[in-house]
């Protein structure tokens, strides 16, 4: 088959389209033609060598696919070839072909197209993660989520409204971003370059008054987030896309408030941690994707041999939403 290549695992990196064994296919998987994948942050990391797949994954960039059903494995019993179907890879997704277990996949409903699911896997189980397994958020709790443009921000925007009818504040860099979070729900959205977010929320909202964070940034936050967490409040962190060494830090608030501070991957959590929480997603999430309550917020569609300018867009950071390549 045919799959995009790193040339020179460095700064000096480029990419190219050539051959590649075709994938195995083991008892419990299925194997897909890709009809459309997405991008993430980890495929330009993992591509310059600073973020390499779990140990036994496909060394092909890709965190997620959308395509058809080719084949099954001899233990297979959710599946037939023909079914359109869409998941979480923990590699692989930049080629013509996966393999994905069975229960890792989803079923595409019929309302969205493949470029529509395949922008979903990542992003939307990345975020109900957080807002659900690990922040543990309850009906009508104050959220707030940074990045809020990014393809996780939008998506947990609309996990937060959709699943617990949270309060939702947003932060975001610029000004069309934060007016796709306030239209996917947002109550506040705050331009942290113009504006003290933390000043901002408590005058709009108050005192103490945020239950949960989700946090990609980390350095250039950590003050604030903990001026704004509220009694029991819990930050989850994804990634430190600011920086992570915190100067002068007090660990008095974490006591004082009880928080609770948490960091998560996704990529390199066990098959059966993700396979739990495809289930989980699936029955709370999944049937508000087919009556099209939620729904993928897509920047840009590519064709694949034009990725390397998709990366470059996400690289500029000037994408609201998911960036989708296709045509493979």
């Amino acid at each position: 088959m045919q799959a995009i290549h790193v040339i020179n695992q460095d700064e000096q990196n480029t990419l190219e389209i050539g051959p590649v064994p075709d994938p195995k296919l083991s008892d419990k998987t299925i194997l897909v033609k890709i009809e459309a994948t997405a991008l993430n942050r980890a495929d330009l990391l993992q591509r310059t060598g600073n973020y390499p797949p779990p140990k036994g994954a496909s060394e092909i960039l890709g965190l997620e696919m959308a395509g058809v059903v080719e084949e099954v494995g001899s233990e297979v019993t959710k599946w037939q070839a023909g079914d359109r179907t869409f998941g979480l890879l923990a590699g692989g997704g930049y080629a013509e072909y996966c393999t994905i277990h069975e229960d890792m996949a989803m079923g595409i409903p019929e309302n969205l197209s493949f470029e529509e699911a395949a922008a979903i896997p990542e992003t939307f189980l990345t975020a109900f993660q957080a807002l659900d397994w690990l922040a543990e958020l309850k009906e009508q709790e104050t959220v707030l989520i940074h990045a809020a443009g990014s393809g996780v921000g939008t998506s947990a925007i609309q996990l937060a409204r959709h699943l617990y009818n949270a309060r939702i504040i947003a932060t975001a860099g610029k000004q069309h971003k934060l007016d796709t979070a306030k239209e996917l729900g947002a109550n506040y959205a705050y331009n942290y370059k113009g504006q003290n977010y933390a000043e901002e929320i408590i005058s709009d909202v108050g005192p103490d008054s945020v239950d949960a964070i989700i946090d990609f940034i980390g350095k250039p936050y950590w003050h604030k987030n903990v001026e704004v967490l509220a009694m029991d409040g819990r930050v989850v962190y994804l990634s430190f896309l600011g920086g992570h060494k915190v100067e002068e830090v007090s660990l008095v608030p974490i006591l004082r408030k009880r928080l609770s501070i948490m960091g998560s991957t996704l990529r390199n959590r066990s098959e059966q941690y993700k396979i739990d929480l495809t289930k989980d997603f699936t029955q709370k999430a999944l049937p508000l994707l087919k009556t099209g309550s939620l729904s993928p917020v897509i920047d840009s569609i590519y064709d694949w041999t034009d990725t390397e300018e998709a990366h470059q867009r996400m690289q500029n950071n000037k994408n609201t939403g998911k960036i989708v390549l296709t045509g493979m």
